[in-house]
C-alpha cells in the first residue's frame, strides 16, 4: 500500500472515525476523556503495527480539541533490523502528517536479553521518564479484543486471581498518587476485535506496519495467538472473544467490590501491622486480599512462594501466635491480634 501524505492520512482519521464512531469505542474511555481537564496532556503509544495506527488516527480524529496536547512514543526494540528501522521512519512520517510531536527511544540491550517482559520492561523505561519530561500523566495503548483473551489464557496458566484476569483493563490508574493526580493507562480498543481495526484500516486507505516476530513462537503470548486463540474460539462455536471482553469486565466488577471491602475494614494499624482481629467472619477472598495489601507495604518483604503465603494466611485466618520468615531480611510475626513485620536480629517474642 502507498504511503499516504499529510492530506491521506487525514482523510484515512476521517473515515477511520466514520467506521469506528465514538459510541464503538469503551464507554468507560469515552466517558472519562470527556471529562478530563482542556489542559492535560496525552501520550500515545505508537509502534506502527495495526493497533497502535488505529488507536493514534482515532484519537486525533474524535478529540481534535486535544491535538496541540498529544505527542506518541515510539521504541524500537532493535529485533529485526531493518524492519525495526523501517517502523521508526513509518512512525515518523505518520507523526509528521498529523503534525504530532513524536519521542523515539531504542533498546541498547536488544542483542542480549530478547525476553518478552524484558522488551516490554525496556519500552516503559523509555516511555516513562519521556512522559514525565512533558508533564504528561495519561498513556493510550492500542489493546483490543484478542488481547483480552490472549491475556486471559496466559494469566489463567499461572493461576491468577479477579485482579489479574480483569486486565487490561479500559482505565487503570497507576503508581502512587502525586498532587498534580494520579497517571493513567488508558485502552479504547477494548471494545473491537483485531479483525475489525485491520478491516477498517484497509478500507479507510490507512497502511500499518506488520511485526514478522508476532508469529516466532519463542514468546508465550505468541504461541497463545497462533496455536490456543484459533481453537478455542472454533471449539466454543460462539463468539469467545466478546465473552472473554465480558467476563473480563464482570471480574473487573468483582475486583472493585472486593477492593471497596477491604479498604471498608480499615485493617492497617500504627506501624504498618495488621489488625487481623478486624478480619474475623470474612470471605477468604477478602482476608487473601488484605494480607497481600499488607505484603505489599513492606519494604524489606521479600517474594514469598505460593506454599509461603497460603500458610501465612491460614495463620491470619486463626489469628494464632505465629512467625513466618519472610526471605533474608525479617519475619511475619502474629503477636497480640497483630501482624507485623520484624527485622532479622529482633528477639522472636510471640506473646
Amino acid at each position: 500500500m502507498k504511503k499516504p501524505g499529510t492530506r491521506g492520512w487525514k482523510k484515512a482519521a476521517a473515515e477511520l472515525a466514520l467506521h469506528f464512531p465514538r459510541e464503538r469505542l469503551h464507554p468507560a474511555v469515552v466517558s472519562w476523556a470527556d471529562s478530563r481537564p482542556r489542559s492535560e496532556r496525552w501520550g500515545v503509544a505508537l509502534s506502527g503495527g495495526a493497533d497502535s495506527v488505529a488507536l493514534f488516527l482515532l484519537l486525533w480524529a474524535h478529540w481534535p480539541s486535544r491535538r496541540d496536547r498529544m505527542a506518541a512514543y515510539h521504541f524500537n526494540h532493535r529485533l529485526r533490523g531493518a524492519a525495526s528501522e523501517a517502523d521508526a521512519r513509518f512512525c515518523r512520517d505518520l507523526c509528521r502528517a498529523l503534525s504530532v510531536p513524536l519521542a523515539e527511544g531504542r533498546w541498547t540491550a536488544a542483542r542480549r536479553v530478547r525476553t518478552e517482559a524484558a522488551a516490554r520492561a525496556a519500552r516503559f523505561a523509555f516511555i516513562g521518564p519521556e512522559m514525565a519530561r512533558r508533564r504528561t500523566r495519561v498513556l493510550w495503548l492500542g489493546h483490543q479484543q484478542d488481547d483480552i483473551a490472549e491475556s486471559m489464557m496466559m494469566r489463567l496458566a499461572r493461576g491468577s486471581g479477579a485482579s489479574g484476569l480483569a486486565a487490561p483493563r479500559p482505565v487503570h490508574a497507576f503508581g502512587r498518587p502525586r498532587a498534580d493526580g494520579a497517571a493513567f493507562h488508558v485502552r479504547p480498543l477494548l471494545s473491537l476485535k483485531k479483525a475489525e481495526i485491520y478491516g477498517a484500516l484497509a478500507t479507510s486507505g490507512a497502511p500499518w506496519r506488520e511485526d514478522a516476530s508476532n508469529a516466532d513462537g519463542a514468546y508465550f503470548r505468541n504461541r497463545v495467538r497462533r496455536d490456543v486463540i484459533p481453537g478455542w474460539t472454533k471449539a466454543s462455536g460462539r463468539d469467545a472473544l466478546s465473552g472473554a471482553a465480558l467476563s473480563r469486565e464482570l471480574l473487573d466488577e468483582d475486583d472493585r467490590a472486593l477492593e471497596a471491602w477491604a479498604g471498608a475494614l480499615r485493617p492497617f494499624g500504627a506501624g504498618g501491622s495488621l489488625l487481623v482481629g478486624r478480619l474475623k467472619g470474612c470471605p477468604r477472598a477478602v482476608v487473601r486480599r488484605v494480607v497481600r495489601q499488607w505484603l505489599s507495604r513492606q519494604k524489606e518483604g521479600g517474594d514469598l512462594s505460593r506454599q509461603a503465603f497460603e500458610t501465612l494466611l491460614h495463620s491470619v485466618e486463626l489469628s494464632r501466635p505465629v512467625r513466618h520468615s519472610l526471605g533474608s531480611h525479617g519475619f511475619a510475626v502474629i503477636r497480640g491480634g497483630k501482624l507485623r513485620f520484624e527485622s532479622l536480629g529482633k528477639p522472636p517474642t510471640l506473646h
